[in-house]
């Protein structure tokens, strides 16, 4: 049926299981596989521990998802995470995580990919001393363009890219652990103090397991959704965790645990190990590859959370339409690429780039993700068990643990991070008069 002007147009299915699942592993499997496996294993005592805290990665991350499932298939909605807390906790908290993800989250997230592309762009073709953030804004306005274009070319634009990096990942694993291991190299002292350097090993491997939660957004248009929100969160943790284990293992297998503790970058260590002189370049390459898959990735949801908002808020009306043709939210599309591209400025002026985009998200992103931790608690107490959809088990036990993680999450990029975390929660504080001014029609959750 087509729409009419009486009838405005809404998200529709037009994503299948695998769309659902380009989108999850290309949001998360970016650039921090890259760069985090050093810092992992500085803080591990054997290659055991090691790989045994990436699979801890990947079952932490498997808890929140089964959270994700039941809230996204009982409550499908483009609007995501800020549907679950409009209904949990009413239209003032959904109202000031959605202004989050606008001027914080999603687009200091879009901020951060790009200037690694940007700094990888610009060793392979220099263009000045701004180059690296010239080559971030121009990614952030490309896919913005796509994106506006249509779900169609996005979504095809994410299989490819997503296709591309994962199977980079699994040919240079395979090739070497046929290669086998590299010359000795500089060894650095093994870590002491199991608990403490183990929590601190899960913030590098939860950082880069980050993202998976993106799927809540697509649950509007994900054909079906109650049913395959779960297998989209199933399949996409499940491919994430067997290529970092494959990626890591093939790492211990060429430079050693000893010798990753003393890289300042493993994976071009690897590189040099399979291709030489060109190993550097190759990898540049490779980064890039991945830095636009979640770029394009995290600029597809995170235009569904200012596209909700606007739905909501007739004051921000301009974001909430959508367009029935392209089937994307133009205007919410328009705004989040503005604020990245401000970020980047930002990021530029500063000289801090991808550091101080880290700094500026995490402490008010965790903070909102132990929020949808207690939501699932919320809700069930208030409506009960879902009925014939996804119950998330072991119930309550998932949940607490979900939470418990999220607050350990908080904790730490709250002590690790510096003047960007506090920049980060100031902007959300900057919420408040807004939600004053947007003035909510209801002041109680949904029902």
């Amino acid at each position: 049926m087509q729409e009419t002007s009486l009838a405005p147009a809404r998200p529709r299915p037009s994503l299948t299981v695998t769309d659902a699942v380009a989108l999850v592993v290309g949001m998360v499997v970016g650039v921090g596989i890259f760069r985090t496996p050093s810092l992992v294993a500085a803080n591990a005592g054997s290659e055991t521990t090691f790989l045994a805290l990436w699979l801890a990665g990947g079952a932490v991350s498997l808890i929140g998802a089964l959270c994700y499932a039941e809230l996204a298939s009982r409550y499908p909605d483009a609007g995501g995470e800020y549907h679950f807390l409009d209904r949990a906790f009413g239209p003032a908290t959904g109202f000031l995580f959605a202004w989050a993800r606008m001027a914080v989250i999603q687009t200091g997230a879009i901020a951060a990919v790009a200037f690694v592309l940007g700094d990888h762009a610009a060793g392979i073709a220099p263009i000045g001393p701004f180059g690296p953030a010239i080559y971030a804004a121009l990614a952030v306005v490309v896919l913005t363009g796509l994106n506006i274009s249509g779900v169609r070319h996005s979504k095809r634009a994410q299989n490819l890219l997503t296709l591309t990096v994962a199977g980079v990942l699994v040919a240079v694993s395979v090739a070497a652990l046929m290669v086998g291991p590299a010359a000795p190299a500089a060894v650095a002292p093994a870590p002491s103090g199991t608990v403490t350097v183990a929590g601190l090993a899960m913030i590098f491997i939860l950082l880069s397991y980050g993202g998976w939660n993106e799927a809540a957004y697509l649950s509007a248009e994900l054909g079906d959704g109650r049913r395959n929100m779960i297998r989209v969160l199933l399949i996409g943790i499940g491919t994430i965790t067997t290529l970092y284990l494959l990626f890591n293992g093939a790492l211990i297998a060429v430079l050693g645990l000893e010798a990753m503790r003393g890289s300042k970058a493993v994976a071009v260590d690897l590189m040099g190990v399979l291709l030489g002189d060109w190993g550097a370049l190759a990898l540049g390459l490779v980064i890039i590859i991945a830095a636009l898959s979640t770029l394009n990735a995290t600029i597809f949801t995170g235009a569904r959370t200012n596209y909700a908002l606007g739905r909501d808020f007739p004051a921000l009306g301009y974001l909430g339409r959508w367009d029935g043709r392209t089937m994307t939210p133009v205007g919410a599309l328009v705004v989040q690429g503005a604020i990245a591209l401000s970020l980047v400025f930002l990021g530029a002026v500063t000289r801090g780039g991808f550091t101080t985009m880290v700094e500026f998200t995490a402490p008010v992103f965790w903070g909102f993700l132990f929020l949808i931790g207690l939501t699932v608690m919320v809700l069930r107490r208030r409506q009960g068990a879902p009925e014939g959809g996804f119950r998330v088990p072991l119930y309550p036990l998932t949940p607490i643990a979900f939470c418990a993680t999220s607050l350990f999450m908080l904790y730490s990029s709250l002590a690790y991070t510096g003047i960007g975390a506090v920049a980060g929660v100031g902007v959300l504080m900057a919420g408040v008069p807004m939600l004053i001014w947007a003035r909510p029609s209801r002041v109680t959750p949904a029902p």
